[in-house]
């Protein structure tokens, strides 16, 4: 087995459940490929008294069969081929039933690939749990879902026998930049931390994408392989991605399509007119499917109302797959070399920047020792009228303790030159947003930079300077 990289509090989770003298319902979510199911085996050290898995787009019977494998396999007790799930349940009751030990690991995994139409799954496995399994205190039961949606609507959001029977959940999110450091360090990749932001920018730290990078390779060399080769393991993740997370994913992906042209997000309103749909329930499934998957962030503007909420694309993958794949007219195999100060690229790198700053606040609050403090965290954007030019603000973070930080976030290869110029449009949108937002709260200017600022004429403005350093603090 190898080592777990990170996911301490996901660890120590587990570690009290298998501790506690309760029978455990288990639920590890998020999004495909974070590494719900390498946690899983790992902390257990594949040490399970019953493991079975779902199969992607397999039939009733198809699921049946490999869980009856399964279950002939561990007990070594050849159990009937049975036609539905309360069969299948009741023998594995009757397998436990024959193991003497303090503690029972029952581990499924992918559990709603299980759920086919018309099955039953999820009645019998609920009957399962309700009728058996928590009267006995030595069973810990872990369910598995990269279906988040389904995770969130069947089990957590359940009106029927599994409603509240969850004894903990754990959701599994992405590395941030020290987890990612941590993780190519011990695949012996040795990059820099500019190198390694930006392949952070291109895959998130999703460490199903990051297992993929080769050491002895620069970054560009790997991402040619990968993202643009002629057989590139991930040209088609994407299409991937959508289809084994939503059965009909149209508009999904017509939504994910619009907001990737739209920087600055868009409210619900924009998104029906833009895309010339009805509202309703279906509507917002879709958004909060998406927000739930991580691919999608839901933000209220400064003192704004909730029917006035942004929805914003922020998955990194997502993003670099729209940008640089998607209707791509390239056919060089060796693209992200051949890209490498292009305008293209440059506009990309200041976006996806931003949002690996978002996927940081934490940090970022750590670095203007403000960790303590109850915050809220969004982007402002004010359009031209006839009075004002218009501005907008890459991240405010609006402090309980009547300070508010105004924050301007700048990708570059060496320390960043406040020019007089920036230095005006900087006050000129403090000033803005202190007008348009009637505030009476300190406002701080605030830069995120890779390398720091130039010490300058102009720098003296800026009242806290965030380097790349400072985010890749735990």
């Amino acid at each position: 087995m190898e080592n777990i990289i990170g996911r301490e509090k996901e660890q120590e989770t587990l570690k009290n459940c298998f501790e506690s003298r309760e029978a455990e319902l288990i639920a590890v979510y998020g999004r495909r490929r974070v590494g719900k199911t390498f946690l899983v085996r790992n902390y257990c050290n594949d040490n399970f008294d019953f493991y079975a898995t779902g199969i992607y787009e397999g039939t009733k019977k198809e699921q049946l069969a490999a869980f009856h494998k399964q279950l002939c396999d561990y007990s070594k007790i050849p159990y009937p081929i049975v036609d539905n799930w309360f069969d299948a349940f009741d023998h594995l009751k009757h397998y436990i039933s024959t193991l003497d030990k303090e503690k029972i690991i029952i581990f499924l995994d992918e559990l709603p690939w299980f759920d086919t139409p018309r099955s039953r799954f999820l009645k019998a496995f609920e009957f399962f749990w309700n009728s058996y399994a928590s009267a006995h205190p030595n069973i810990k039961l872990i369910i598995c879902g990269s279906a988040t949606t389904w995770m969130i609507s069947n089990i957590f959001g359940s009106k029927g026998g599994l409603y509240n029977r969850v004894t903990r959940k754990i959701k599994l999110s992405m590395f941030n930049l020290y987890e990612t450091e941590t993780y190519l360090k011990s695949k012996g990749i040795v990059w820099n931390r500019y190198q390694i932001s930006e392949a952070y920018m291109i895959f998130g730290g999703v460490p199903y994408y990051l297992k993929m990078l080769q050491k002895g390779r620069s970054l560009p060399q790997n991402i040619d392989d990968i993202m643009f080769s002629k057989n590139a393991e991930l040209r088609d993740e994407y299409r991937f991605l959508f289809r084994s997370l939503f059965k009909d994913s149209t508009l999904y992906e017509k939504i994910i399509g619009l907001l990737e042209t739209k920087s600055n997000g868009l409210t619900r309103g924009e998104i029906i007119k833009s895309l010339n749909i009805n509202d309703g329930g279906s509507l917002t499934k879709v958004l909060n499917d998406l927000c739930d998957c991580d691919f999608i962030r839901k933000y209220t503007p400064f003192e704004k109302k909730e029917r006035d909420a942004i929805f914003q694309l922020t998955d990194f993958f997502t993003l670099f797959h729209h940008k640089f794949i998607a209707g791509s007219k390239h056919n060089d195999e060796h693209l992200w070399t051949n890209m490498v100060d292009s305008p293209e690229r440059r506009v990309w790198s200041g976006y996806a920047f931003e949002q690996l700053c978002l996927h940081h606040i934490s940090q970022i609050k750590n670095k203007l020792g403000i960790s303590g403090v109850l915050t809220d965290t969004f982007s402002w954007y004010c359009p031209k009228d006839n009075e004002y030019d218009g501005g907008q603000i890459d991240l405010v973070i609006d402090r309980r303790d009547q300070v508010i930080n105004l924050c301007e976030m700048k990708y570059s290869l060496n320390e960043y030159t406040v020019t007089k110029k920036y230095c005006d449009e900087m006050l000129n949108r403090m000033e803005l947003f202190r007008i348009k937002t009637k505030t009476r709260k300190a406002l701080h200017l605030t830069m995120v930079t890779t390398y720091g600022l130039k010490t300058n004429a102009y720098s003296s403005m800026i009242q806290n300077d965030v380097t790349l350093d400072d985010l890749f603090r735990n």
